[in-house]
């Protein structure tokens, strides 16, 4: 009863606590915050660490700290690294959107890799508890990305979700409000950052860091197979001489170093295929599949799935925030919460 009275004060939250952003949905007001999940920290002498800065204050600081301050990102491949730290992260966002004063525990709904085990799940609730929650409810991100799309898990059909995310990709086949079968590409956009600093590092001798290359990857970034004329200035440290040095890079060096993380993709639908029944498969070639997450913006990811794999495409509305939309959807829906969160 205590915790109904505390509802009717709180401003409950559904968190996406993605590898590259975190994305927050208040009830009632829809996505209120979507920031880079990563934050400043200063560690002294004594080893103790503070918080200097989080979110889009800290992404200038990254490759550009002395030792005593690093930029930490405390998630990796959809996967909680530094609970310390997702925590602080976590505390600083609720404490800016809900203030300082006169805050009541919300209640979070959380998204989770549906590959998490049974202690990171515990270790991701007792995290957002720590963070100030007062009830957590965990939904798995290919159930939220599906709701996110407007997609009808709850009906008896195969609907396959290929969630783009930062870390890595999740490609599922749902029915009847529940993950059938998963496959996980490790890599994401952060593959893909690394893919382009290699391609530079192996063909120009030049180091870059991840910014540069996530920056070259927004600029040129394509995975269609045609000619591509534009081209881009990129600084960064010759590998020959140590100094710095600057090169002329063509869209096409770009398209051919994402190459292999696409046609890992390709691969992990085909696998997802092969193994699910084959009534879902038939509804899944019927249905298409639907893209979410970060790396459906990149030009071409449509078109050159639907060549690899021979089935329709769509790249949802919303993609980007389709997780967090569909954790949302489950915080406003308590019949829903009861059917697919933990």
């Amino acid at each position: 009863m205590l915790s109904a009275v505390l509802g009717l004060f709180s401003q409950d939250l559904a968190i996406d606590l993605g590898t590259s952003t975190t994305r927050i949905y208040q009830r009632g007001q829809g996505v209120v915050c979507a920031e880079p999940t990563l934050l400043a920290i200063h560690t002294d002498t004594h080893g103790r660490r503070r918080v200097l800065a989080v979110g889009d204050e800290a992404r200038p600081m990254i490759g550009r700290t002395p030792g005593d301050i690093r930029a930490v990102a405390p998630v990796r491949a959809g996967q909680i690294e530094d609970y310390e730290v997702a925590e602080a992260l976590l505390l600083h966002l609720m404490r800016r959107i809900h203030g300082r004063a006169g805050l009541i525990s919300p209640r979070l709904v959380m998204t989770v890799p549906f590959t998490a085990t049974e202690m990171e799940r515990r270790a991701a609730r007792v995290c957002c508890e720590s963070a100030g929650a007062r009830n957590v409810h965990l939904v798995e991100r290919p159930l939220a990305a599906a709701l996110g799309a407007e997609l009808p898990v709850h009906e008896p059909s195969g609907h396959m979700v290929v969630d783009l995310g930062g870390g890595s990709t999740e490609i599922s086949i749902l029915s009847l409000s529940g993950v059938v079968s998963c496959v996980v590409v490790p890599g994401g956009g952060d593959g893909m950052d690394d893919s382009i600093a290699a391609w530079l590092r192996d063909r120009h001798q030049l180091f870059v860091g991840r910014a540069t290359a996530t920056r070259l990857k927004h600029e040129l970034g394509s995975v269609a197979s045609r000619a591509h004329r534009e081209t881009s200035r990129v600084s960064g440290r010759c590998l020959r001489e140590g100094i710095p040095r600057t090169v002329e890079v063509r869209a096409e060096e770009v398209h051919q170093a994402l190459a292999p993380g696409l046609e890992a993709i390709s691969r992990g639908i085909r696998h997802s295929l092969e193994h699910a029944p084959p009534e879902l498969g038939t509804d899944v070639l019927d249905h298409g599949l639907v893209l979410t997450g970060g790396g459906s913006r990149l030009d071409g990811i449509e078109s050159a799935l639907r060549d690899s794999t021979g089935l329709p495409v769509i790249c949802a509305e919303n993609a980007e925030r389709a997780c967090v939309l569909g954790a949302g959807k489950v915080l406003e829906e308590l019949d829903l919460l009861r059917i697919v969160a933990s």
